[in-house]
């Protein structure tokens, strides 16, 4: 995993929309990466249009995801959700199992989905990656979710 976040791409001038699908589990760490995203990608797309949308926790998101993407109004979903590990094997199964169905649902309806449904071993790691700055993972799918929009947008011009 990175130490750091990745440079900032350059801003995008033509109007975009991205929408936020976050877990309401684990608020204080899912907060923090929707704001981190939120803040940069009025950076890097000003005429943009940002929608969040919550639900109850991370194997919800997906069918969410999916709605949004199958309505073919999107340019870029960002899914955000913080997975703590217990003493069962329970989030290892669940965190594969939503990385497994959002891949396949950016795959088959064509819409760029960055995944931040992050696992942690604790909370020292989720405090790091989520609230603050310098490795904020919202900050990073951000920027992941503004380049690759602006890769798709030539690819289709083309």
């Amino acid at each position: 995993m990175l130490k750091f976040v990745p440079p900032r791409p350059r801003i995008v001038d033509g109007k975009r929309t991205f929408f936020i699908v976050a877990s309401q589990f684990n608020p204080r760490y899912v907060q923090g990466l929707v704001d981190n995203a939120k803040k940069e990608l009025r950076i890097l797309a000003p005429r943009a249009t940002i929608s969040v949308k919550r639900v109850p926790g991370a194997f919800e998101i997906p069918v969410v995801v999916r709605e949004l993407a199958s309505q073919g109004k999107v340019d870029a979903i960002i899914a955000c959700g913080v997975i703590l590990k217990g003493k069962t094997n329970h989030a290892q199964n669940l965190s594969r199992s939503v990385t497994d169905a959002l891949q396949r649902i950016a795959v088959d309806h064509r819409v760029p989905v960055i995944n931040v449904v992050l696992s942690f071993d604790n909370e020292i790691q989720a405090r790091e990656r989520c609230i603050e700055n310098r490795i904020n993972r919202g900050t990073e799918a951000a920027r992941a979710a503004v380049q690759v929009t602006s890769v798709m947008s030539e690819l289709r011009r083309s």
